[in-house]
């Protein structure tokens, strides 16, 4: 036998690409899958509305009011005969719009709030006093504040719930960037003179994108159903403008008599609000470096 058999080195399986870990995290959680195939069909009919709707959501049709489900009309009709399927459609629009830049925008201040507060211990106590305060307060009761002094509007219930949920983002962050400030490589990096900016940006920035991701999911979840809330006690979209918290509100004084208006809608909230967990869940343990490999 030659010697170079009996001394080659082990060579060790390589680990699994980006990809393979993203299925194999499927194969072991199915639910997780199902999360996501739930919110691929919701993100899908809320961008093909305008081909799926069968109707105008915002024209009135009295003769068919408080008609129930059927062929023409699967959803059934409110009380002004606007199809319900339609508004439906149309409301998953800005609920995913909403729950979007809302969470980029709580990101986006949150991260900034965090990394200063992790980074100087001054900073530290006053910002995350601030934070603290604000997460005092019920989520949707801080955001019917907001909403009374800014007024009704699309735009200002994306600031409104953007303020309200940057504080949950700027904990995330802060505790990221306490641990990963004292690591090897951060202090190797400030032995060697690089600035406190692009230690912030090169090392701790980018070890806090795993935490506020998975977080930003949950966010998505949250804003959707503080927009509905909003929407529902009459302090946040125009009613004009369809919603699925604004169809719940107009429906519930028909709830004995057409439950359909409701139903649906509130319907698309469960789920969307579920898969949007489910995914969360299943993110976390994708990029969660002790049970990646697992």
């Amino acid at each position: 036998m030659a010697q170079g058999a009996l001394f080659s080195p082990a060579v060790s399986p390589a680990r699994p690409g980006a990809a393979g870990l993203l299925w194999r995290m499927v194969r072991r959680r199915r639910i997780t899958g199902v999360g996501a195939a739930l919110i691929l069909i919701v993100v899908l009919g809320a961008l093909a509305a305008p081909l799926l709707a069968p109707y105008d959501p915002v024209a009135l049709n009295v003769p068919d009011r408080l008609l129930g489900p059927r062929d023409a009309h699967p959803f059934g009709t409110d009380e002004f005969g606007r199809d319900i399927l339609s508004r439906t459609l149309y409301g998953a629009r800005l609920s995913l719009l909403v729950g979007a830049l809302v969470t980029a925008l709580a990101a986006t201040a949150g991260v900034l709030v965090g990394l200063a507060a992790g980074s100087s211990p001054r900073a530290d106590r006053i910002l995350m006093r601030i934070m603290d305060g604000l997460m005092a307060f019920p989520d949707v009761l801080l955001a019917i504040g907001l909403m009374a002094a800014l007024g009704p509007s699309a735009r200002n219930v994306v600031l409104s719930l953007g303020f309200v949920y940057t504080p949950r983002i700027a904990r995330v962050v802060r505790a990221a960037v306490l641990v990963v400030i004292r690591l090897e490589y951060v202090e190797a990096a400030r032995a060697v003179g690089a600035s406190g900016g692009r230690i912030l940006a090169r090392h701790i920035l980018v070890n806090c994108a795993s935490p506020v991701i998975v977080q930003g999911t949950f966010i998505t979840a949250y804003a959707m159903l503080g927009e509905a809330a909003l929407s529902f006690l009459g302090v946040g979209v125009p009613p004009q403008v369809p919603t699925w918290g604004g169809i719940i509100s107009a429906g519930q004084v028909y709830l004995r008599q057409a439950p359909w208006i409701s139903l649906f809608p509130g319907v698309a909230i469960i789920v969307s609000v579920l898969a949007l967990n489910l995914l969360g869940d299943g993110l976390r343990d994708f990029l969660d470096p002790r049970l990646r490999y697992s």
